[in-house]
């Protein structure tokens, strides 16, 4: 039953794609090629970034290393490894198939914080932009772009898919009951969320992205019934 009435939003890290994986994949190249000085170097600057603005920017940190390890030849490669990685083979099992079943109710489209470079990239070279038919919004801080997130995807009813509880809490607060949120139960922000006390707490709860596959439209809006 297609309803033209619900949007379901989509998160990346972590929800799709196994964004932990490749920060393991990366802090072992690093080390390979800069030492731990220079590791630990990059992921001081990762975090100073982070903090300054708002969201992860890996290839800004990298250039941050440019003036203390400009004549470290292997530096010049790290920008590739970044941007060449294989994200295709590290989206979670099942999560295509199940943007494909969402999508037989619901528009689907992609809402992910990040740069403007990186993080786009990722979502094309994975399989999610096409997957999604090119309806991808990034953004700084998601619970702060909702005005923007309703203009372009314009819907009686929401939903959102995320491993992050408490972002999800937050945008139930801003959206009321014209959004249902779902919780994915992977990746370390998940884990770190465990036994925390959530206010509201989500309206559905999966162990892994693959499970969304078993819930029908009604699970995600209540208007829908089945």
């Amino acid at each position: 039953m297609l309803s033209d009435g619900l949007v379901i939003l989509l998160d990346v890290d972590n929800t799709l794609f196994d964004n932990d994986r490749f920060k393991d994949d990366l802090a072992a190249r690093l080390l390979r090629d800069l030492g731990n000085a220079g590791s630990d170097l990059y992921w001081k600057c990762y975090e100073d970034v982070r903090a300054q603005l708002g969201y992860v920017d890996y290839l800004a940190a990298l250039q941050r290393l440019r003036g203390p390890l400009e004549e470290t030849p292997a530096l010049l490669q790290l920008a590739s490894f970044v941007l060449d990685y294989p994200f295709a083979d590290h989206l979670y099992p099942g999560a295509l198939d199940a943007i494909a079943h969402l999508g037989t109710f619901a528009t689907t489209a992609i809402l992910s914080d990040g740069d403007i470079v990186f993080q786009p990239r990722k979502i094309q070279r994975s399989g999610l932009w096409d997957a999604v038919q090119g309806r991808v919004a990034i953004t700084v801080h998601k619970e702060q772009a909702i005005s923007a997130v309703r203009a372009r995807f314009p819907a009686r009813h929401y939903a959102m898919v995320d491993d992050k509880p408490q972002l999800l809490a937050a945008m139930k607060r801003c959206m009321g009951d014209t959004l249902t949120t779902v919780f994915v139960k992977q990746g370390h922000y998940a884990a770190q969320a465990a036994g925390a006390a959530l206010e509201p707490s989500p309206d559905r709860v999966v162990e892994g992205i693959a499970d969304v596959r078993a819930l029908a439209a009604a699970a995600f809006n209540p208007y829908i019934r089945e």
